[in-house]
């Protein structure tokens, strides 16, 4: 008798600890559920819960909470839990790093392209880069892979599509021409020179692409990549001075020669192979072509009086050797906040913005602004538009009617975004289609 009072008291003991325990979790896991569904009510209120890119989507019913995507993001509040399963927050804040996609132990993310409400313009193009021009090929942001990490793996792999396609016999200058030297266009580089193709980089700029286009002292955010002929290279957070330098190494090492400032105007298909044309009327002829170029090549303009004044620019590349001006920032985006951030240590910085909230902007970049704002170090003009440019002011509109606001002014940066080079895609006959929610990566 007593053994099995003892046995009773046993198991209502180990009951009771285990109906405690499970109480204990599933109170955290509402309490988590609501703190991630007040996250959400924000992230609308702000304008960043629907994404505008690249971004995951979940299969809630393979979804088994175990939160390995949320750990493995690398931004954060992209992704939370709610009633048991994965769900986005701020979207729109996700870049396609792909880190989740990899780290969900059901395979239950697939990362897509645009929603069934916003489209994203997007050329047209197959699982081997190939786009409907048989012998044009198309990677890392041009095709909606901006990430650096992204880019890097997108030029390696259409390169060894392509060193299919040149294995066959031809009379062309060429066996490969690349368009654009950002992370795409080097990662292409170097595998072509692995592959032992007869190649062509070009770039109407100069290398590193929308890289060479940071200001000077930016962090590059970036995880592990595998660079051709290299190999692994762990930078996490490095400068755009020192992510340039390795580039430049590699290249020399490799003894691979980029073609700057080098403009492609046209390409043509000749017989079985393409011609091109240069903006400095020089052509060539090669079987095939990738094109690396960014999707931000052509900053998009305001198209207002004045705007062609030397002043006027859509990049800051050294924001140290400016001090002491009245300078207008045009934008709300990551760029015009970082360089806003960088000029006012030193200028009179006043940021423009059409909206009356920054949206899709980095969480440290938005501490930033706002304490920079609260400081008096920057001054905000938010529900504003740039209306006319003056050698020595600019005028805004307000969202009042009628009303403008007059601001002394010496220089101004525009960063309204880049605009898809559609004229010239359909120029050589690339088809652009516009992506609803269409995936890029899934199991």
């Amino acid at each position: 008798m007593e053994i099995l009072i003892e046995n009773i008291l046993i198991y209502g003991f180990v009951i009771i600890l285990c109906a405690a325990v499970v109480y204990i979790y599933l109170r955290k896991q509402r309490r988590v559920s609501r703190t991630t569904e007040e996250k959400i009510e924000q992230a609308k209120a702000d304008g960043l819960y629907e994404p505008v890119s690249l971004h995951p989507v979940i299969d809630v019913n393979s979804c088994i909470k175990t939160g390995a995507c949320i750990i493995a993001c690398p931004e954060r509040d992209v992704l939370g839990i709610v009633r048991g399963k994965a769900t986005t927050i701020n979207a729109s804040r996700c870049v396609g790093h792909g880190a989740c996609f990899h780290a969900c132990p059901t395979q239950a993310i697939t990362l897509c392209i645009g929603t069934d409400k916003r489209g994203v313009d997007l050329p047209h193009v197959n699982q081997n880069f190939e786009t409907n021009v048989p012998g044009i090929f198309i990677a890392g942001e041009l095709g909606g892979m901006g990430l650096i990490k992204n880019s890097v793996e997108q030029g390696r792999q259409a390169v060894e599509n392509i060193v299919k396609k040149v294995k066959e016999k031809h009379d062309a200058d060429y066996d490969l021409t690349i368009v654009g030297a950002g992370p795409a266009g080097i990662s292409a580089s170097l595998t072509a020179k692995k592959n032992n193709l007869k190649f062509l980089t070009l770039d109407q700029d100069t290398l590193g692409g929308t890289v060479f286009t940071f200001p000077r002292s930016k962090i590059v955010m970036t995880s592990s990549m595998d660079l051709p002929l290299h190999g692994k290279v762990k930078l996490y957070e490095t400068s755009k001075t020192e992510l340039l330098k390795l580039w430049h190494e590699v290249l020399k090492k490799n003894e691979i020669s980029i073609k700057e400032n080098t403009k492609v105007e046209s390409i043509e298909r000749v017989n079985s192979h393409f011609k091109v044309g240069t903006k400095s009327g020089k052509h060539f002829t090669t079987k095939c072509v990738l094109l690396t170029i960014g999707r931000r090549g052509s900053p998009r303009k305001l198209n207002i009086p004045g705007e062609e004044l030397e002043k006027v620019a859509y990049r800051l590349l050294e924001p140290e050797h400016l001090q002491g001006n009245d300078i207008l920032v045009v934008g709300g985006g990551d760029s015009a906040i970082e360089s806003a951030l960088l000029l006012a240590d030193q200028n009179k910085v006043t940021l423009s913005y059409r909206k009356d909230v920054f949206q899709r902007i980095k969480p440290k970049n938005n501490e930033r602004i706002r304490e920079a704002i609260q400081n008096g170090k920057v001054d905000a003009r938010f529900n504003t538009n740039p209306v006319r440019i003056e050698n020595d002011r600019v005028i805004l509109s307000t969202d009042k009617e009628g009303e403008e606001i007059n601001i002394k002014n010496d220089l101004v940066y525009i960063f309204a975004g880049g605009e898809l080079p559609t004229q010239f895609l359909e120029k050589i006959g690339i088809k652009i289609t516009k992506k609803f929610g269409e995936a890029i990566l899934k199991h």
